[in-house]
């Protein structure tokens, strides 16, 4: 009785799915399966999480998938909840994210307070993935994901693409983003001194060999400067160039050399022109097991006019700035950003981590002033533990320090995070 059951229960959800499509010709084969994250599946689902940029907080293989009857097409459905406790002490962070540029000065709006609680789910995630296949030219995936991170809690979009034949067209990780190199943490945007941006692009990626991949793109820039009432920072002229060589062996490691050229344009109300000022930057990147159950990651990136590209500078709109010798003209500051990070496998389920991470501008012609409030560098320091209760169910515990540095003082700040985070 139970199999009868389970049979009709079966049909009746297939019918629900095929009732448009009974009127038409039955080879057509218009009718949808589900599959659900089971060993049956498995062959979908693997097919379904390919081609992806996968940082620690993305969401990984879909739990659930429609199937078409002739297996040539798949639609993956999943997410998850994120829910993060956080308690700011001996300083505070103006942010649910820990940037060390946003730590605040006590008196401030005259807010004095170096406590604060707050709790965030704002991180939780939807996707949605679709895999076609090609008899001759291989899989096509249109991909689409969003966090609950726009203004007032509304979904915001953070990728939005369609890859084919090793070209990707949309919205994604940014090329010059090393996205399989991030350390682990309960912070969602991780450390100051990493580069991590979205933006839209085309992209053309391909696997060389076993060991040797390589990528090239153009992409829409994101100029963010700090103007005066001489200049102007608005239309764009050209994309950005970036580009990389990686070096991959083993199961999980590689080695990721990466490079950006990109031109800003500016307006000046003086002279009544439009100026460029030519960005580019160098990095080096890296994860790989040195011991069986020992992570190791790092990253290190220098440049000038890329600031919109790490994760503490990007809040600072230091892309471009005022050039105090040439009233009506903007110049680019060199900058650094680096990470090191540990990862410990205590079991395959429980984990520990530990990261330090800097991000730095320098000086160039006068500017930023000596003795001012101006951002000079920041400083990120954490430590956390994941247990991996099942394929679904995580929890993670943070410790992380702060210290911004300008050019006059230095604030710090200590923040605890508690996560519990449940995937679907």
């Amino acid at each position: 009785m139970k199999v009868k059951f389970k049979i009709i229960c079966s049909l009746l959800l297939m019918g629900l799915f095929s009732l448009n499509c009974l009127a038409q010709n039955d080879n057509e084969s218009n009718y949808l399966l589900f599959k659900s994250y089971n060993k049956a599946g498995k062959e979908v689902i693997d097919v379904t999480d390919v081609t992806r940029q996968i940082r620690f907080h993305d969401p990984q293989a879909p739990r659930f998938v429609l199937v078409d009857s002739n297996g040539n097409f798949s639609l993956g459905i999943g997410g998850n909840v994120r829910a993060v406790a956080e308690y700011d002490f001996g300083g505070v962070v103006d942010n649910v994210d820990f940037y060390p540029s946003l730590i605040t000065t006590p008196g401030t709006n005259g807010d004095y307070a170096r406590n604060k609680f707050q709790m965030d789910a704002s991180s939780s995630s939807l996707f949605v993935k679709l895999v076609g296949k090609t008899k001759t030219l291989g899989n096509f995936t249109v991909y689409v994901n969003g966090y609950f991170r726009g203004s007032n809690s509304t979904f915001k979009l953070h990728h939005a693409y369609v890859a084919f034949l090793g070209f990707t067209a949309g919205y994604d990780y940014g090329t010059f983003t090393d996205a399989n190199a991030a350390p682990a943490t309960v912070d969602f945007e991780g450390p100051a001194g990493q580069v991590l941006y979205r933006t839209t692009l085309l992209r053309y990626a391909r696997v060389l060999s076993r060991n040797w991949s390589f990528g090239v793109a153009v992409e829409v820039p994101q100029v963010n400067a700090i103007t005066n009432d001489n200049t102007t920072v608005k239309t764009q002229r050209a994309p950005d160039f970036p580009a990389y060589i990686q070096y991959n062996w083993g199961k999980s490691s590689h080695f990721r050399v990466a490079g950006i050229v990109r031109t800003m344009t500016y307006s000046s109300i003086i002279d009544q022109k439009a100026y460029s000022q030519t960005g580019w930057g160098v990095q080096g990147g890296m994860s790989t097991y040195p011991l069986k159950n020992l992570k190791l990651v790092g990253q290190i990136t220098y440049g000038k006019g890329i600031g919109y590209a790490y994760n503490d500078l990007g809040k600072l709109n230091m892309d471009l700035v005022p050039d105090p010798d040439r009233p009506g003209r903007m110049q680019i500051l060199p900058m650094l950003g680096w990470y090191a990070g540990l990862q410990y496998n205590i079991t395959p389920k429980v984990f520990v981590s530990g990261t330090y991470s800097q991000s730095r501008i320098y000086t160039n012609n006068g500017y930023p002033v000596a003795n001012s409030n101006t951002y000079r560098y920041g400083q990120y320091l954490v430590a956390n533990t994941f247990w991996n209760i099942n394929s679904n169910m995580k929890f993670g515990a943070e410790y992380l320090r702060g210290w911004k540095t300008d050019f006059n003082e230095t604030n710090s700040a200590n923040r605890v995070s508690l996560l519990m985070q449940y995937s679907f």
